[in-house]
């Protein structure tokens, strides 16, 4: 009797269990998480501006956890850019190459599913994303990354994810624009090809897997604005919209890349209804998908999430507090000195210090004739006193290459007024605004929180070196410039060849300059190159100043704005437009 009273009451225990991971209503309940574009913030600190992040990828680490306990399956995927930006991934990536690498040691930890390439993460060299190939316990994605020689992806094309009996296949891509940016030794043996080609090359072979979920995790912005993106030209920077549109089979496509936020629902030319989102940048954001199934039915919602609003875990601070220990006494390594307080603010205006240090760097190190530099930081200041590695990473915030590249004489004058023509307004009179504002329907800068915002990117405004020059903002775009002579005294002519120096961004079309300005085509571009360097400008900027011990950089003031009269009238109340004060 009593076995079968236990029989029985076994039977009943059976029957009572959620099948296959099911609520009991025989439900579904899945979430998918994306991270993009981090850029360095693995921990809550600002080790370039040395201050403390109220988001970072340790506020994710904790939501992340109380997730994972009340869902079916979670998902946890990130969209790449995240080997540049913070000293926390350089000195990873290229001072301490033994040790395993801090970003691989923190996503391993988290328990990422797949990751997509992005181009900053190409930037870092194949010395450092093929190690971290190795490194990550999960799949790098990007098919339309290819490998020259095989054909094949040089990274995983998509990978099929099942957890708890639920399938979910994620199709990875790269924005294919890499080649405008970046040096071909950082990606040698690679092409990048198109996104809306390569997706439908690969979503028959995924669907043939029947996966319950499709979603792409391209690394490209969301871009709707105009109809551009239905085009049959679709290899472009952000091409995701593109795809979105043209190739069937996708449920969710998470972006990036542009360091935007979206969580929207776009209907494709096949009328299916697909989920858009994109986290942002920095671990400000993540986007958020909720899948529910139940018998034939899904239902699919998004969201953004402030991480911000979550405490950084405990436990993960714990965990990778030797890197934050070592990455603290990296950037606090005094290098040099500097007598007085240098600032970028005044290398919109004319000449600077700022600015002529990177020019003089640049010409030492190449023997060019000319050099090519932009503010690499919008509103920065190296303070007086100790100079460490810290402010290094303030004035100069990218991993940019030294390239000499031969020019005309008159594809300089081209380039020189292109670069103008981003950042000066032709002024009819001295109270005609001099710098480029975005402005609102009635035609006045924007101001946000008592700022006005330039028009154009700052980090394009290209000055020159080694010639003494003027720019007339009285005349019209593509009449300003006028090249007196070189600084030592040559005269310059137009037909003539002569030794360029940029870097890496520039001289591979970054910006349009050389191919939009000086009309160089972009395929041409890599036969004007003379030399490169081997390690980023950063590192030889850090050299200089270790081996004379002081930073004391002066304006070379070799070209100046004109008409003078209307310039100076102006220069006083434009500074305190963009940046709230007076000189």
């Amino acid at each position: 009797m009593k076995s079968k009273i236990t029989r029985y009451l076994l039977l009943i225990f059976i029957l009572l269990l959620p099948l296959g991971g099911c609520n009991n209503k025989g439900k579904k309940e899945i979430t998918i998480i994306e991270t993009t574009d981090l850029h360095g913030v693995i921990l809550p600190w600002d080790f370039i501006e040395n201050r403390e992040l109220d988001a970072s990828q340790a506020g994710t680490s904790g939501y992340v956890k109380k997730l994972r306990s009340g869902k079916d399956a979670l998902f946890l995927i990130d969209n790449g850019d995240n080997l540049q930006g913070q000293p926390t991934v350089y000195y990873y990536n290229f001072i301490d190459t033994i040790s395993p690498h801090f970003l691989a040691e923190a996503m391993n930890w988290m328990g990422y599913d797949a990751c997509t390439a992005g181009n900053h993460d190409i930037e870092a060299g194949h010395s450092v994303y093929d190690r971290l190939v190795k490194e990550y316990n999960f799949p790098l994605l990007a098919a339309n990354a290819v490998d020259i020689k095989t054909g094949q992806p040089y990274f995983r094309p998509y990978v099929i994810i099942e957890k708890n009996n639920i399938k979910v296949a994620l199709m990875g891509l790269i924005t294919p624009a890499i080649p405008t940016w970046l040096p071909e030794d950082l990606y040698s043996g690679i092409e990048f090809r198109d996104m809306v080609e390569t997706a439908k090359l690969w979503m028959p072979e995924i669907l043939k897997q029947n996966p319950d979920l499709v979603i792409g995790l391209f690394h490209a912005g969301w871009n709707t604005q105009n109809e551009e993106y239905k085009l049959d030209d679709s290899l472009n920077e952000n091409g995701s919209s593109a795809v979105a549109w043209k190739v069937p089979g996708f449920d969710i496509i998470f972006c990036g890349h542009d360091h935007r936020t979206a969580n929207e629902k776009f209907v494709n030319e096949q009328g299916d209804t697909i989920l858009i989102l994109n986290g942002g940048s920095r671990s400000e954001y993540l986007a958020r998908a909720d899948v529910s199934f139940k018998k034939k039915k899904r239902i699919i919602s998004g969201q953004l999430v402030s991480v911000k609003d979550f405490a950084p875990d405990p436990e993960y601070l714990k965990q990778f507090n030797t890197q934050d220990k070592i990455i603290r006494d990296y950037v606090a390594r005094v290098i040099g000195n500097s007598p007085a307080t240098i600032s970028s603010r005044d290398s919109y205006f004319g000449p600077s210090a700022f600015i002529g240090m990177i020019h003089s760097i640049q010409m030492e190190i190449t023997g060019a004739d000319i050099s090519f530099a932009a503010p690499l930081s919008f509103d920065v200041e190296i303070a007086k006193g100790p100079v460490t590695v810290g402010d290094m990473f303030k004035l100069y915030r990218y991993e940019n290459m030294l390239y000499s590249i031969t020019m005309t004489g008159e594809e300089i004058v081209k380039y020189l007024e292109y670069s103008y023509s981003e950042w000066l307004n032709t002024m009819k009179g001295p109270d005609d605004f001099l710098m480029k504002y975005r402005l609102d329907k009635n035609g006045k800068p924007v101001i946000t929180d008592g700022r006005a915002w330039l028009a154009n990117t700052f980090y394009n405004f290209d000055s020159g070196a080694g010639i003494n020059y003027t720019v007339d903002i009285s005349k019209p775009e593509g009449s300003r410039i006028n090249i007196i002579s070189f600084n030592d005294g040559r005269p310059f002519e137009r037909q003539k060849s002569y030794k360029v120096a940029v870097n890496s961004f520039r001289g591979s079309g970054g910006g349009g300059h050389l191919t939009r300005g000086a009309g160089i085509k972009q395929e041409e571009l890599r036969n004007r190159l003379i030399s490169s360097t081997d390690r980023d400008l950063r590192y030889y900027i850090m050299k200089s100043i270790e081996e004379k011990k002081v930073l004391n950089p002066e304006p070379m003031n070799n070209w100046k704005i004109i008409p003078e009269k209307w310039v100076k009238n102006r220069i006083r109340k434009e500074y305190l437009m963009l940046f709230g004060t007076t000189k």
